[in-house]
């Protein structure tokens, strides 16, 4: 099945995004680009989208684990190239998982396997980006 999005121009730089879940959103560019920053710039969707991806990846394996975590958070960082296409070359996520008797190598199997065979995102960048990332276990009493 095709997936598909939708991005009608409204004016400036803005325009609305929907997608086949039907929720809605405002893009816009940044003010030196004719925006109003009054929306999400496309570049921050991809990360966004990236992020969100291995993070429900991440959560869904470490409950068929059994592990005891109750927060999981997933921070991304980019670097493009200054030429165009400004395509992303380097991105680095951050995992900081919280929890009760958390079992790190558990952890660390739940982010390999999202990284190397579940997450789309990840897997659609790989090719044009070195993606790296770090675990952060915070244990809770």
């Amino acid at each position: 099945m095709a997936h598909q999005a939708r991005v009608v121009w409204k004016g400036e730089m803005q325009f609305e995004a929907t997608a086949d879940s039907g929720h809605r959103l405002t893009l816009d560019a940044a003010p030196q680009h004719g925006g109003r920053n009054a929306g999400f710039r496309p570049m921050e969707l991809l990360l966004i989208g990236t992020a969100g991806c291995t993070a429900m990846d991440v959560v869904a394996l470490l409950r068929k684990m059994r592990q005891q975590f109750s927060a999981v958070e997933v921070t991304i960082g980019g670097e493009r190239r200054e030429e165009h296409p400004r395509a992303f070359t380097r991105l680095h996520l951050t995992y900081t998982v919280r929890g009760r008797n958390l079992d790190r190598a558990k952890v660390e199997r739940a982010i390999t396997l999202s990284q190397d065979k579940y997450c789309s995102a990840t897997a659609s960048l790989r090719g044009v980006a070195e993606v790296t990332w770090e675990l952060h276990l915070v244990e809770e009493p």
